[in-house]
């Protein structure tokens, strides 16, 4: 598998407000400029989203695809969300990742965000990870200001 992208930025809010803004999958419209549509399509015992199918339209990158979600977090909101590809439609080959909460119970919160994208049309790796790096500033700014907001 190839390397994993990561960044981090810090949200001015309390983990448990982060964690809620990122299980939040029905307004991930509202405040992702890329993804169009996102449907839960299966939760597990504790209520939280295990699969989700997400409708993504990033310019050169358009696809359907579900990933399946794992949520290793406290009460508090710490922690980690992580999640892997289970199946796509079109462009998307791998798009395993994790967003990991670390700060105090009233914030503010430390969000790390790694990412690891494959594509099934040929692409040179350094532009594979520029894509990364695009894609996970971006989600992280877009996180930062709808938790803060």
């Amino acid at each position: 598998m190839a390397d994993r992208t990561e960044s981090s930025v810090v949200v001015e809010a309390a983990p448990a407000q982060v964690l809620a803004v990122i299980a939040d999958f029905a307004a991930y419209p509202e405040w992702t400029g890329a993804v169009k549509q996102a449907e839960v399509v299966s939760t597990g015992t504790a209520g939280r989203a295990e699969q989700v199918r997400f409708v993504l339209d990033a310019g050169a990158i358009k696809d359907t695809y579900t990933l399946a979600y794992e949520w290793d977090v406290a009460k508090s909101g710490t922690g980690t969300v992580s999640w892997e590809l289970v199946e796509a439609e079109t462009v998307l080959k791998a798009l395993d990742g994790s967003y990991t909460l670390e700060g105090d119970k009233a914030g503010p919160t430390t969000v790390t965000y790694q990412l690891m994208v494959d594509v099934r049309i040929p692409m040179l790796g350094m532009l594979k990870r520029k894509a990364e790096k695009s894609i996970i500033a971006t989600a992280l700014q877009e996180l930062k200001k709808r938790a803060e907001g």
